[in-house]
């Protein structure tokens, strides 16, 4: 069931043990807001213990607590509250379980399937992010600079740096806020776009995949097998395509087993997160994914199809 902001504090402020996990294939917004949460509950004296399923991207690692995250091997008994944030409970992968707490949920995708026990959605924030900064004060919990940095990470990098059209009043005075609790964007910047030199090697590889397709609206760069086992990281690859005069659609095509294929799509205009949905992902208006049970070449067809037919749907309608 849905709830209110309120609602969901005062759940909090009754559970003494707490699980938090944001989804597999983690991003800043997922670990960010978990982080946040994290620092800010152990700091009202809340049992609390954060999980994801999966292995934390060394760019990552300057969030404050990042090695405190475990992955879920054994049943947890006794906690009274599991937190999922940035998706629905079933992406969380191995930690859904692990517990029968009940589940609440903390979102801003559209796409959120509506399965936690309690669900707070709001698809107007740019971040998972704002809802914690949204959280903390319904709480009455003051900021301290671990959680001002978790926080603001994850609202910036959803937003793009503030340069994506998520971007919003509240984005900024939320950001603003928390740089004055010694935030510094330039150091989180900075970790957050240095690579390693086989990963940078990797993008001139990707670049001479790139295609064009649909009179030019749409481009795709692939990240094949053999590619992939050359680098640590293909994040921020997609972005490498929008930019592309011309394009409206970016698409980064990228091997994850031998039958299953990650989709990344970054957009301007189209609503790739209706794309995703079909496909079984989901994510922004303007930034979606989605994984497919299917080969590399197949997923490609397959999502170059299925963005071709809504582009059209949608210029129809206008």
């Amino acid at each position: 069931m849905e709830i209110t902001i309120s609602e969901a504090a005062a759940k909090i402020k009754k559970a003494n043990s707490i699980i938090i996990a944001p989804h597999v294939n983690p991003d800043c917004d997922g670990l960010g807001s978990t982080l946040g949460l994290y620092h800010a509950l152990t700091k009202k004296g809340h049992k609390v213990r954060i999980f994801v399923d999966d292995d934390i991207p060394e760019a990552y690692h300057f969030l404050p607590g990042w090695e405190l995250f475990k992955k879920p091997d054994q049943k947890i008994t006794g906690a009274d509250l599991f937190i999922v944030l940035d998706a629905e409970p079933e992406r969380t992968g191995r930690v859904n379980k692990i517990t029968d707490a009940p589940i609440l949920n903390f979102d801003h995708h559209r796409s959120n399937t509506r399965t936690a026990d309690f669900l707070y959605l709001a698809p107007y924030r740019a971040a998972t992010g704002e809802i914690i900064y949204e959280l903390l004060a319904e709480l009455g919990i003051e900021f301290d600079y671990k959680m001002a940095v978790s926080v603001y990470a994850a609202i910036a990098t959803d937003c793009g740096f503030f340069r994506y059209s998520n971007t919003t009043e509240f984005t900024m005075k939320a950001a603003g806020d928390l740089l004055g609790y010694g935030v510094r964007p330039n150091i989180i910047s900075e970790a957050l776009e240095q690579r390693k030199y086989a990963d940078v090697k990797a993008i001139a590889d990707v670049i001479n995949t790139i295609e064009l397709y649909n009179e030019g609206k749409i481009a795709v760069a692939g990240a094949d097998k053999d590619i992939v086992e050359k680098c640590s990281s293909t994040e921020g690859f997609v972005d490498l395509v929008r930019v592309i005069e011309g394009v409206d659609v970016a698409v980064l095509i990228k091997y994850a087993a031998d039958n299953v294929t990650r989709i990344s799509m970054r957009s301007k205009k189209t609503d790739v997160a209706a794309v995703a949905e079909k496909l079984g992902g989901g994510g922004h208006v303007r930034a979606s994914g989605c994984n497919l049970e299917m080969s590399f070449h197949e997923a490609r067809k397959k999502v170059i199809q299925a963005l071709t037919r809504e582009m059209a749907g949608q210029e129809n309608a206008d």
